[in-house]
């Protein structure tokens, strides 16, 4: 056997599991639009197939036994974001990932390569989402500008806030329609639009979004020109997004290193590992290389701590 062997078997075994995650994602879509069996086939009774019966099983077992307690994947977390999916649905579908990886790295690595791809496919879900619930906020805030723009002009053609607050959900872009299209349906089911948009400001964590609704809140008290006052508003998050964008080309440079910095030494330990596996093996063969991993981890983790609050600029 090659050394290429295991690699093209881990492979096959990795494109088979990707095959089956592609089965659950299909299984869990809604049958809208489809033909009816009865139609396609007649005599032959409509029922679930097997993959979906296993599938129902195991997702109203984590419903009911391992969503309520577990503080990953929470429907907060998936909303902030933007995924419309059940958190026993996404558990589910990490859990047939995470035992893909293990299969790899056992193939690959053996039994501590098994547990680490395991431990590390969780993590590597939670850090997707929040890249994906990091730029959806910056979408959001990119689009607060024209956002205000649409209800000043919806307000100066004579319509109420509802309705402007509806024409901005059907013509702005995502996610911006997404959560003023939430905005309305809480509305419509007697939710009070104040805690609303104080709910979304919170759930998007913006500033901007925050000072809007406190703008509009404080013109139902006073009362006057709310066209104007959200003119005023919109100009500041303007200036705001503007000084964010100087000082986000200012620390490029610094952002650029440290992801070189934290990326170099695993992905040197990598290259090592597949080059020249007998020499790196003495890393995890004995007590001494075990205890440097550990270190390394560590001071790898405060390195990367360090780096992050250096380039991030709060004002």
């Amino acid at each position: 056997m090659t050394v290429t062997d295991p690699v093209f078997l881990a492979l096959g075994i990795a494109l088979c599991f990707i095959a089956l995650a592609v089965l659950l994602v299909i299984t869990f879509k809604s049958g809208r639009g489809e033909i009816a069996i009865s139609r396609r086939r007649p005599g032959v009774v409509n029922g679930p197939s097997m993959l979906t019966k296993v599938t129902a099983t195991a997702t109203t077992f984590l419903d009911r036994k391992v969503s309520r307690n577990a503080a990953f994947g929470s429907r907060v977390s998936l909303e902030q974001a933007g995924l419309k999916m059940r958190q026993a649905d996404f558990i589910l579908l990490i859990a047939c990932i995470a035992v893909t990886a293990g299969v790899v790295g056992f193939i690959l690595g053996g039994t501590v390569a098994c547990i680490l791809f395991v431990c590390a496919t969780p993590l590597a879900a939670k850090l997707f989402l929040g890249i994906l619930s990091a730029r959806r906020r910056s979408k959001f805030d990119a689009q607060l500008g024209d956002t205000l723009q649409m209800l000043a002009g919806g307000l100066r053609a004579g319509h109420s806030l509802l309705r402007s607050i509806d024409a901005v959900s059907q013509e702005a872009e995502a996610p911006t329609s997404e959560e003023f299209a939430r905005l309305i349906n809480e509305s419509r089911l007697g939710r009070d639009l104040q805690e609303s948009m104080v709910d979304a400001a919170r759930r998007l964590r913006s500033e901007d979004f925050d000072w809007i609704s406190q703008a509009i809140e404080i013109h139902r008290e006073v009362g006057g020109d709310l066209a104007e006052v959200l003119d005023h508003v919109g100009e500041t998050i303007r200036e705001r997004s503007q000084i964010k964008g100087q000082v986000k080309a200012l620390s490029a440079e610094g952002r650029l290193s440290a992801y070189i910095l934290v990326a170099l030494p695993v992905g040197m330990f990598i290259y090592m590992s597949a080059v020249n596996a007998v020499y790196i093996s003495t890393l995890y063969t004995n007590m001494l290389g075990w205890f440097m991993l550990a270190t390394a981890a560590v001071l790898l983790a405060v390195g990367t701590f360090w780096l992050s609050r250096v380039v991030q600029i709060k004002f």
